[in-house]
């Protein structure tokens, strides 16, 4: 089975520029008006309304067209590469972690996560199945 990550799926954009900026779900949340629960969701959606996206956007404190243009490899091009207009001195910023451990680690996590969850559904039929046996 093979799977394809669509690279312009918004959701993902939000989230990671939501965790650039330090902002929990929480707090994206209730600046919102919604439950952690909504932002979870929208964060796993490919698309999203226009006006929902706005929102989002000017809660993050950048436009809507930063999310949709939004660009891992971007992000680390400019931070490598700084250009400090005052002194007219390039600054090459370094990343101290491995970006690809990162995103490794976080799958990582996830899928244990899903294999718990899973487990639990599993857990869940099973004594259900025994309960009807019962009656």
């Amino acid at each position: 089975m093979t799977t394809t990550i669509n690279p312009n799926h918004i959701g993902r954009k939000i989230a990671r520029i939501r965790e650039l900026r330090g902002m929990k779900q929480e707090t994206l949340a209730e600046e919102l008006g919604i439950s952690q629960q909504s932002v979870s969701h929208l964060e796993q959606s490919e698309k999203i309304e226009d006006e929902k996206l706005e929102s989002v956007a000017k809660i993050l404190g950048v436009t809507k067209e930063a999310i949709e243009n939004f660009s891992e490899e971007a992000v680390f091009n400019y931070f490598s590469n700084f250009y400090d207009n005052s002194t007219g001195q390039v600054y090459n910023n370094h990343c101290s972690f491995n970006p690809l451990e990162e995103l490794k680690k976080s799958y990582e996590e996830n899928k244990k996560l899903y294999e718990r969850l899973v487990q639990a559904e599993k857990d869940k039929v099973a004594y259900l199945e025994q309960l009807l046996k019962k009656n």
